[in-house]
């Protein structure tokens, strides 16, 4: 090495697993589960909105969202959330981890409340609002991407370090709950105190005036707990990695990491200083950054996107699919808010059974197996259930086989969560140098968030009927629903063959990973090599 590791860097890395550990988890993940709620909590309300704003007289079906509005309801937030996270990412290596964080904190509360309050005379008005509102509440939701992966990935230690980080990205399986079971009290308090009849017997009654207040209260009480997070966030020193290794402050690094480590860390300037003249200061667009790290961010950027367009086009039309095996029924069937309480259901047993207990499975195995492992082997398994379903796919809408088709839904659901979900999260914040680490954890969550937006926009119009008499008003006809699962299982096994560009960082330093303490000469480069190479199969 061209130098020794900083004293306050290597006390991190080796320090037992503290109070300050969770205090950092729990701080983090509350933004995650913020995030989680507020992405994941308009697919219940879309129904509503359809109902409430877009009721024709004398139609045999309840009211929908028209295909472009549904759209934009449902995809705007990840249009903010893919901008946030490229401009936070990028502010965050900047100005600095903290700063940025509550930032970004006070832009989801703000916007999460504008959100419910969305105003006008007509529905075009109201939806434009929310859309609006809902696009500056993604831009928030963007930042907290790369600065709760970067602030987790600079304070752990290197033994567990990717449980940490996995564990602050977990707690988005404890939002789309939180959502889910809200939902469920909300619908049911409003259902028993307005009771209403169905559609089919009395078309206008069956959505109550108090209905308007449901998906408003649903939206605003996502920024409860980024509000009650927001105080302890402020009070997170800023982490030492960027204290010293990019605003070059060893004494502050050195203070800071001394009250939370509760021991005495000397600050060591001039090593501070000898590092500086020997490192070679590589941006992100030269050729140093793409022969040493350029493989890997398109490693980290296409896995990522490869499994959102499979994890959230899954999430956004799963609710159909329910209505297609029987769980949720015709909704002429239901009133208003029936319809919301059924959908609410149905979102929350597939988080309870898969989608938690997926990601607590990474937080407990990612040390162990590591993040290579783990990212393989869940792209195969979501490929292979994937074909499962699709491929015998008349077979599962059968009503005697539909807990086989549910079974295996979350069963894809939870190899996507103990598989790449947690993993394309916990990597780019391990293998990227300090000054560049949360601009290269953005970008490689925004190319998720793109991935996100043709799975949700693609996959309103793609799973329609092929039949255009029984697609969805307003939609073309699309390819249904059993071939669409076909190109997500293609998705898949892409994501799988990507994989292998990914390099293992399991009980490695952030700095030997990124190679930040190398020569510009043939050793470093040697060691860097045999650093990030260390696994079942070689970059080529």
């Amino acid at each position: 090495m061209a130098g020794e590791q900083l004293q306050v860097l290597n006390a991190l890395d080796v320090a037992k697993t503290q109070w300050y550990h969770f205090t950092a988890i729990i701080i983090a993940g509350m933004g995650f589960f913020t995030d989680a709620y507020d992405l994941f909590c308009i697919s219940l309300v879309t129904k509503l909105l359809g109902r409430i704003y877009y009721h024709v007289d004398g139609a045999e079906k309840p009211g929908t969202l028209p295909p472009n509005v549904s759209a934009a309801v449902n995809g705007v937030a990840f249009c903010g959330t893919l901008a946030g996270q490229l401009f936070f990412g990028w502010l965050g290596d900047k100005l600095g981890r903290k700063k940025v964080y509550g930032m970004t904190l006070m832009l989801m509360v703000i916007c999460s409340i504008a959100s419910g309050l969305s105003f006008g005379h007509t529905p075009k008005s109201v939806v434009a609002t929310l859309c609006f509102f809902r696009f500056w509440l993604g831009f928030g939701i963007g930042g907290d991407y790369p600065l709760s992966a970067t602030i987790m990935s600079e304070y752990a230690n290197k033994k567990t370090r990717g449980a940490f980080i996995a564990a602050v990205f977990a707690m988005q399986g404890f939002g789309i709950l939180a959502g889910g079971i809200f939902a469920i009290i909300i619908s049911s308090t409003f259902k028993a105190r307005f009771d209403a009849p169905s559609y089919e017997v009395d078309a206008l009654r069956s959505t109550v005036p108090q209905a308007d207040y449901v998906w408003r209260i649903i939206l605003m009480v996502g920024a409860l707990p980024a509000a009650l997070t927001y105080y302890w966030r402020m009070k997170m020193p800023e982490t030492a990695r960027y204290t010293a290794l990019v605003a070059k402050n060893a004494k502050q690094a050195a203070s800071d990491m001394s009250k939370v480590l509760q021991m005495d860390i000397e600050a060591e300037p001039q090593k501070i200083e000898q590092l500086e003249r020997e490192k070679s200061k590589f941006g992100l667009f030269s050729k140093e950054f793409a022969k040493r790290h350029g493989l890997h961010l398109l490693g980290t950027t296409t896995t990522w996107f490869l499994l959102d367009i499979a994890f959230y086009s899954q999430n956004l039309f799963q609710k159909d699919i329910f209505s297609a095996i029987g769980w949720i029924p015709s909704a002429k069937t239901m009133n208003a808010l029936e319809e919301v309480f059924r959908i609410a259901r149905a979102q929350t047993l597939i988080a309870l059974c898969s989608t938690v207990p997926g990601y607590w499975f990474t937080v407990a195995f990612i040390d162990k197996m590591g993040r290579f492992a783990i990212q393989l082997m869940g792209f195969f398994f979501m490929t292979v259930f994937m074909f499962a379903l699709a491929i015998p796919y008349d077979h599962w809408t059968h009503k005697d086989n539909r807990i086989g088709f549910v079974i295996m839904y979350s069963l894809t659901f939870f190899f996507a969560n103990f598989g790449p979900n947690a993993t394309t999260f916990v990597v780019p914040a391990e293998i990227f140098p300090a000054r560049l680490r949360s601009t290269c954890h953005g970008i490689s969550a925004a190319s998720g968030k793109l991935g996100a937006m043709v799975g949700a926009f693609g996959f309103l119009y793609l799973a329609q009927n092929k039949d255009k008499a029984k697609a969805d008003a307003g939609y073309p006809a699309g390819i249904g629903v059993k071939n669409s699962l076909l190109i997500l299982g293609v998705v898949n096994a892409l994501g799988f063959l990507f994989t292998f560009l990914v390099p293992e960082s399991k009980g490695k330093s952030l700095e030997e990973m990124s190679g930040e303490h190398e020569d510009n000469g043939a050793e470093g480069e040697a060691e860097l090599s045999s650093s990030t190479n260390h696994r079942t199969l070689p970059v080529a």
